[in-house]
């Protein structure tokens, strides 16, 4: 994709935020740092137009030039996620209506409406001058439109713009009634101006995800996601009236419900996303979502554009990451697909709201402190490990299925528990198989499952298209299928099946869900599942499973409460050409332990698990293969203790030059890294 010679490391740097003597001095931290990429641009709309006729590009000519003499790579962002004073004075149609209803003045960031006439012309002139003024700069080796995409907007313009949408997704007003059920609450729509955009002033009662109608709302959502999407497209065909081959892209925010962002994969050149989870300890997340920003391209690699070198300053309480987490995310990001590392920021900002967010510099510029001196060690150590790393692949014979409309019509489903919680099921059911270094694709419900041997299916509420076919080719040619809870609830319109749940599933995996109760989040119920040994529990949700034939086998059964003896889970055989595959249902959210033994009983005969992989708690084991057939193994110390596991492969350390042995012991400091490449 790109000819590099190593990651781009760096990030975001804002120079027109400081005076310029200020620059010679970060120039030479940022080389003590090993720093060799920039972002620029990305804020500065109103300093490179401040008004309808003047562009002024001499404080970015003066930041790429600086760039350049230092030997530095840039990526060269379109401004546009922040508008400027004066086209928010100007034309105010380019300022949001929020889901309350009301016109947004002018303030903050994100704050541009997708349908707003004057943006779409303003943003695209910007993106237009921008691409004449740097294609073929040899420094600007990628483009960044906006900055992370994200809210919607309820205005006039928006209506017009969802009528139009749906005209063209629905045809017709009758298509459009079935789809919503329109015949409920007297909903029958005999005029397409009669529809106006899902809001707290139309069909939510009590916040986003409380509608009368799930139907309106799920298709607003996509409606939102193509608009945004349409303003991304439309700066992209800019740059390329002047740039026809650097590659495009802008920067994801991972777990963002509100926009479906494999809706964007194509519009992509190649993904990046900003990694801040909401935790210290989200090791298993963070590996999740770095799996999907893969599995949005097919596999290919992804940039890690954005993380903090130390604390964020966005939330109520603002942790400092530990020493060497900063190093051991960065190289977790690497390990799942990464071929970039960036940060915000370069140099902290002395006023606004992030002044106090982390970066490589803080406000006195020292670099003597602990947070400059383990960037620079990661910058030194990715310049040693060089280009071997870059477009490597992480293969994968187990895929988990992620889908932003499941997401979003089963949390805003008015039964049975809205305690539930997408994200969560998702990342319980990837973290058995991250504990153990097995390969996961996190791809979307239309993805090619042909080559995958197990196919994780947690939460999959709706069923789209041929899903279930496609699932069921899966087990009849001696794969593996999980699915559980709520799964085929409903269609692609948020409408249930006439059937028995799980819908169109229940053949593949031989059930019919006969009730399904729900208790508050610490209500739990014992679980007895006799091939394990084992009775744990499950929560929120409890189906009561129906086998349909002598085909399928129960695994687990509640222990507990009035349907005690009930089937909690189940195994289908399923004929195939080489065995039989299997289809398997899980119809609780099981602990811990419990959800442990049932996944890996239900792929262990697919031999996934390596026995000389590291086992130790907190130890993550992950793999890439270079081009030239090179195999890389990453070990990952997330614990806050040093640990010895067994080597998983004969090779050297490529951060310190060791020797490793497979299967002997492999020393690890707290939170420490180790980068094999195979013999």
């Amino acid at each position: 994709m790109l000819n590099l010679d190593r990651l781009p490391y760096g990030g975001d740097y804002n120079p027109e935020q400081w005076p310029p003597p200020i620059w010679d001095a970060d120039d030479a931290a940022f080389d003590q740092a090993h720093i060799n990429t920039v972002t620029l641009g990305v804020f500065a709309w109103s300093l490179l137009q401040p008004d309808e006729q003047t562009y002024d590009f001499s404080s970015l000519d003066a930041a790429i030039d600086r760039a350049e003499r230092a030997g530095r790579l840039v990526v060269l962002a379109t401004p546009t996620g922040a508008v400027p004073p004066w086209l928010a004075s100007a034309h105010p149609d380019v300022m949001r209506t929020d889901f309350e209803g009301r016109r947004h003045v002018y303030g903050q960031r994100h704050n541009a409406c997708p349908l707003s006439p004057s943006f779409a012309r303003w943003s695209v002139a910007m993106a237009d001058a921008l691409a004449a003024r740097y294609a073929g700069r040899p420094s600007v080796i990628a483009w960044h439109i906006g900055n992370e995409y994200g809210g919607a907007c309820y205005c006039d313009a928006c209506a017009r713009g969802f009528r139009a949408w749906l005209r063209a997704r629905y045809a017709s007003l009758d298509a459009l009634n079935t789809a919503w059920n329109t015949t409920f609450w007297s909903h029958v729509f005999t005029d397409w101006d009669q529809i106006v955009p899902p809001n707290a002033l139309s069909e939510h009662w009590r916040g986003e995800d409380h509608t009368a109608f799930a139907g309106i709302t799920l298709d607003y959502r996509r409606f939102m996601t193509d608009a945004m999407l349409a303003r991304f497209d439309a700066e992209k065909q800019a740059i390329r009236r002047h740039d026809p081959d650097t590659p495009i892209t802008t920067n994801f925010m991972g777990l963002y419900r509100p926009l479906d962002y494999h809706r964007w994969a194509d519009a992509l050149d190649f993904a990046s996303w900003d990694n801040y989870p909401p935790t210290m300890h989200s090791e298993a997340r963070m590996a999740l979502t770095h799996d999907l920003m893969r599995g949005l391209k097919q596999g290919r690699p992804f940039w890690l554009m954005e993380q903090t070198p130390s604390r964020t300053a966005s939330r109520d309480v603002n942790p400092v990451k530990a020493p060497g987490v900063m190093r051991l995310w960065s190289w977790q990001a690497i390990a799942h697909g990464a071929d970039a590392c960036c940060f915000f920021q370069m140099r902290a900002s002395r006023g606004a709201c992030e002044k106090d967010h982390g970066a490589l510099l803080d406000h006195s510029g020292r670099t003597d402190t602990r947070v400059f001196t383990e960037m620079a060690q990661l910058g030194e150590e990715l310049e040693r490990v060089g280009g071997r790393l870059l477009d490597a692949r992480t293969p994968a014979r187990v895929a988990l299925l992620y889908d932003w409309d499941s997401w979003w019509a089963l949390e805003m489903a008015d039964g049975p528990n809205r305690k539930l919680s997408y994200i969560d099921v998702q990342v319980a059911w990837y973290t058995p198989l991250w504990r153990r270094g097995i390969g996961v694709d996190v791809v979307p419900v239309d993805a090619d499952l042909s080559g995958y041997d197990v196919v994780l299916a947690p939460a999959l509420y709706m069923i789209k298209d041929d899903i279930a076919e496609r699932l069921g080719a899966v087990a009849a040619r001696g794969g593996t299928v999980i699915t559980g809870i709520l799964a085929g609830h409903v269609d692609a319109n948020a409408n249930t099946f006439p059937m028995d749940d799980p819908g169109p599933l229940g053949p593949l995996f031989g059930v019919r869900v006969d009730e399904v109760d729900a208790r508050e989040p610490g209500d739990r119920v014992p679980v007895r599942c006799p091939d394990l040994d084992a009775t744990g529990d499950g929560g929120l949700i409890f189906e009561l499973l129906h086998p349909l034939d002598e085909h399928t086998q129960v695994v687990a059964r509640y222990a507990g409460e009035w349907f005690a003896g009930t089937p909690a889970a189940t195994c289908r055989h399923v004929p195939a050409r080489d065995g039989d595959g299997q289809a398997w249902y899980l119809g609780t959210l099981p602990d811990e332990a419990t959800l442990d033994g049932l996944l890996l009983a239900a792929i262990a005969r697919h031999g996934l698990c390596d026995p000389a992989a590291p086992a130790a708690p907190g130890v993550e084991h992950t793999v890439r293969l270079a081009p030239d057939g090179r195999t890389v193994h990453f070990v990952l110390n997330h614990g806050d203790a040093d640990v010895e596991v067994p080597g998983p492969v004969n090779g050297q350390d490529l951060l310190t030059g060791r020797q490793v042995r497979r299967g002997a012991p492999l020393a690890l400091d707290a939170h420490g890294v180790c980068v094999i490449e195979a013999d």
